[in-house]
């Protein structure tokens, strides 16, 4: 039996080839006999660039950045030159992650994604005329103001605050951004998004993501009305773009993926991104439908399998290219906390957690490899057929 192995991260305990190599370890436990493929996989967030380092041939220069909080750490940009283009892909959590904080540092209303900002000017300095940018994983909730002052956009005392700051950001605090977008005109920008919420809204990123990031429910909506107020600030200094098919005005603010990262989708979208898929540029860029070719099974997984999960996740882009395929698909996640009526129209199979009680989430937490890897050797005893 041929079983592909392609998890994401779980976050905070283990990277995506950590966890591919826990699930392959446990397997082999229990079906030795088995061949195993391991292709660890990114949506965009933190790993992205591990990932698409594995899977093609690029170089990567290493830089220093800001952290959502201003301190300097270090990150990568990876360089690719094909067929006469060169491309640079950037992690926006190298700079922005969540996992870049502390726990009592966790206020998106005071993080800033000034860094990213230096990672985009990093990938300029290298020559790229294509830079894809990995949003997802993010501890800010800025709209990516922040990225734009690094970049010349407006004053740092405005616009890299944190979004609690944009609410009494002047009119002109984006003086520069006309000049800006001149400079990003000749450059494909890309968002590589694992969302598709709009930046304002109960969808949008504060409502949606804030909470998580540790915003109380009065700080969620007082973020709104600040990236309310930055939408304003760009209407003043942006002619209002126009559908080219249409010729009707486009929303920026509600495009989908302007809510990515905090809203760092809203700011590149704002030099002229574009937005597609972070798990199928992934999917794509390691082979993974030819990898499919001859396979039995394909087991993925993460930290936590939740509704998120089913909307342009890694697990979810798993599980629909096993279906074109006509391969079955499982999950193995730290927490499973979506019922099998949610997980069919997926096509996935079956879905198992590793902590299923309170004592085994301590007990995960403590030995993230030893019961990732013991829970694969149970699953293999179900999946493999006995020899």
């Amino acid at each position: 039996m041929h079983v592909v192995i392609a998890p994401d991260c779980f976050t905070g305990t283990l990277t995506a080839t950590q966890a591919a190599e826990a699930m392959a370890a446990g397997w082999h436990d229990t079906a030795p006999h088995d061949t195993l493929t391991l292709l660890p996989l990114s949506d965009g967030g933190p790993g992205f660039l591990d990932v698409l380092a594995r899977a093609v041939e690029g170089e990567t220069v290493a830089v220093t950045v800001s952290d959502p909080v201003g301190r300097e750490v270090p990150a990568a940009v990876l360089v690719v030159d094909r067929d006469g283009e060169r491309t640079a892909y950037v992690e926006s959590a190298q700079a922005a992650g969540l996992h870049l904080l502390g726990p009592d540092e966790r206020d998106p209303a005071l993080t800033s994604t000034w860094g990213v900002g230096q990672l985009l000017r990093a990938a300029l300095a290298e020559g790229a005329r294509r830079i894809v940018v990995g949003l997802g994983g993010s501890g800010t909730n800025d709209g990516g103001a922040g990225l734009l002052a690094a970049l010349g956009a407006g004053p740092e005392e405005h616009l890299a605050r944190g979004g609690r700051a944009l609410a009494g950001a002047p009119d002109d605090a984006l003086s520069g951004l006309l000049a800006l977008r001149e400079e990003f005109a000749g450059v494909d920008l890309v968002l590589a998004t694992d969302v598709d919420n709009p930046l304002l809204g109960l969808q949008g990123a504060s409502a949606v993501f804030g909470p998580q990031k540790g915003a109380s429910p009065e700080v969620a909506q007082e973020l709104e009305g600040a990236l309310g107020r930055f939408t304003e600030i760009v209407s003043r200094t942006l002619p209002v773009p126009t559908d080219l098919l249409t010729g009707a005005p486009r929303r920026l603010d509600k495009e989908p993926g302007a809510g990515a990262a905090g809203g760092l989708g809203y700011a590149l979208y704002l030099l002229g991104g574009r937005r597609v898929s972070g798990v199928e540029l992934v999917l794509d860029t390691v082979g993974f439908r030819d990898v499919l070719r001859g396979s039995d099974l394909v087991v993925t997984g993460e930290g936590s399998f939740d509704w998120q999960s089913l909307r342009g996740k890694v697990a979810a882009g798993v599980a629909e290219a096993a279906l074109e395929a006509g391969l079955p698909s499982v999950v193995i996640a730290g927490q499973v906390l979506v019922g099998r009526r949610e997980t069919m129209g997926l096509g996935i199979s079956g879905t198992y957690a590793v902590a299923e009680t309170p004592a085994e989430v301590d007990a995960a937490l403590l030995d993230p490899v030893g019961t990732l890897r013991a829970r694969a050797a149970r699953v293999a005893r179900t999946w493999s057929p006995a020899r």
